[in-house]
């Protein structure tokens, strides 16, 4: 096996800054990829003046030296480097893709160690007090490189399949709350092949067995968690508490939540949830919506909405329906259209949802659930994979486990 080795960043890549050039949104005759911050995830957004510019090629790494997400690296193609990345071109010890990843696993020192009252920016002496270790063989550099290559194509297929389940779930969603499903399992034909089907209401055409009613005649209840100095009751351990935070559209996100004392939880017994309530988010993406599952039956929440339906309607329909384009166009439209106003109990109230019978509204979240089912395991596998590589970056770039033929 080769010796491992460690040296300042500077004695392994040059560096140089970008420089501002004439930039277009077309290509152009003498204009390459202008390669700034969006460059680095992958996405050209503009084509630079080859003139004057910084040029970068394969093999270089690219990195984002001021803003928010400064130390974030990229591999480098063909293109003119904007004024806010540094051209990183490896020395002859190590491998451009080796030292993609090795950077790559120090974003969270970078960030660590950034400079500027303003704009943060990269500290101007990385090149001296960033170290990065290496296999003294090229070969296990390479090897190490392609490990880890296979792990982000395996990531970018995942993600690109979500991108899909998540187009997929728009046009089933949209299908399935303008044309419902059949008792034998089908969606009526649409509207343009059988016009004698739908009735006009002021959401649009749906079919003309559906009601239409406002969320206050489906809802026993619609009020508002705490929102009166909430972080009085915080406390270390006792009833879970959730906030706008743990309510995303596929489901309650348990992570940093905070607690209530069981004395203030029952005191406080108006804004406690029941199993089956949806959860609507107020502030931020008002509107977004979710059912609170049987384990949280009892707990509390903070400055959201919570809603308790009837029996004339189903939770998981009503909860996609707000969550639809249907539901989130009527919340924009109240907040006029700007998206941090509150979203309030009276505009929930009168939110107007297409109704069908119960039978119905059954069919259609279990063909909504279904792709939803496909996304949450696409998505769990992305996660999966995510930690699968911090591992394999932890172990493979400090020499723990070594690479054999």
């Amino acid at each position: 096996m080769s010796e491992w080795l460690a040296q300042p960043l500077g004695s392994l890549a040059t560096f140089q800054k970008g420089r501002k050039v004439e930039t277009s949104e077309h290509p152009r005759e003498g204009f390459v990829p202008y390669l700034g911050a969006s460059a680095i995830s992958g996405i050209v957004e503009e084509y630079g003046d080859t003139r004057i510019g910084v040029m970068s090629a394969p093999g270089d790494v690219l990195m984002l030296w001021d803003g928010e997400r400064s130390g974030l690296v990229g591999k480098a193609q063909i293109g003119i480097i904007s004024s806010t990345v540094a051209r990183l071109s490896p020395k002859m010890d190590v491998e451009g893709d080796y030292l993609y990843y090795a950077l790559d696993s120090k974003f969270e020192w970078i960030q660590g160690h950034r400079t500027g009252t303003g704009v943060p920016h990269v500290p101007k002496d990385l090149s001296r007090i960033l170290s990065i270790s290496y296999p003294k063989n090229k070969n296990e550099q390479r090897r190490i490189a392609e490990i880890l290559s296979t792990m982000d194509k395996a990531i970018k297929k995942t993600k690109a399949l979500i991108a899909k389940y998540q187009q997929i779930r728009v046009g089933l969603m949209h299908d399935l709350f303008t044309r419902g499903v059949t008792a034998d399992g089908k969606l009526r034909p649409s509207r343009e092949k059988a016009p004698e089907l739908y009735k006009e209401t002021p959401i649009g055409w749906i079919p003309k067995e559906w009601e239409l009613e406002h969320c206050s005649n489906l809802c026993t209840r619609i009020c508002v968690g705490i929102v009166i100095q909430p972080t009085q009751y915080y406390v270390t351990d006792g009833v879970p508490a959730f906030r706008s935070a743990n309510i995303r559209e596929d489901g309650i996100d348990p992570s940093n939540i905070v607690y209530i004392s069981p004395l203030s939880n029952t005191l406080l017994a108006k804004s406690q949830v029941r199993a089956g309530d949806i959860l609507s988010v107020r502030t931020g993406y008002p509107g977004t919506s979710a059912v609170v599952p049987r384990e949280f039956h009892g707990v509390n929440c903070i400055d959201i909405l919570i809603s308790s339906p009837s029996a004339r309607i189903d939770a998981g329909f009503l909860c996609n329906w707000i969550n639809s384009s249907f539901g989130k166009e009527q919340v924009l439209r109240q907040q006029g259209g700007m998206a941090q106003q509150h979203f309030n109990v009276g505009e929930m109230r009168e939110l107007l949802v297409a109704l069908p019978i119960r039978e119905e509204q059954l069919r259609i979240r279990c063909r909504a659930s279904s792709v939803e089912k496909k996304l949450q395991a696409e998505k769990k596998l992305q996660e999966k994979l995510h930690c699968q590589k911090l591992g394999l970056m932890s172990d493979l770039l400090t020499g723990k486990v070594r690479i054999t033929n």
